[in-house]
């Protein structure tokens, strides 16, 4: 079951969460899928396929997090806590809270 308003995409912080979550989603069916079936399949094609789309949503959420930290004011701590959280595996979920919270002010101010 999906956290609440995980994918909704109506402010910044609500896209940055959306993102976060899909690409640690994407994270795990790589480590969790394509790399099984690379090694014990026989499959390189799944790491290739997995692989590339994780990377693709990866650069985004790197940009997504220097946009927060330019435009938006977060400090650069913010920005390479969660980048770093985004190279272990469930460590976007982990964030995930922070980003909740962020996504409620932001939608009390506007």
């Amino acid at each position: 079951m999906l956290p609440p308003g995980v994918l909704r995409l109506d402010t910044p912080p609500a896209r940055l969460r959306a993102l976060a979550f899909v690409e640690g989603l994407s994270y795990l069916v790589l480590l969790g899928v394509a790399m099984p079936l690379k090694y014990f399949a026989g499959l390189p094609m799944a790491v290739r396929l997995v692989g590339s789309l994780h990377g693709l949503l990866f650069v985004l959420l790197m940009l997504a997090l220097a946009e927060g930290w330019t435009r938006r004011g977060k400090s650069l701590g913010w920005a390479v806590r969660l980048g770093v959280l985004s190279l272990l595996p469930f460590g976007t979920f982990f964030a995930d809270l922070g980003r909740a919270l962020d996504d409620e002010q932001h939608r009390s101010r506007t």
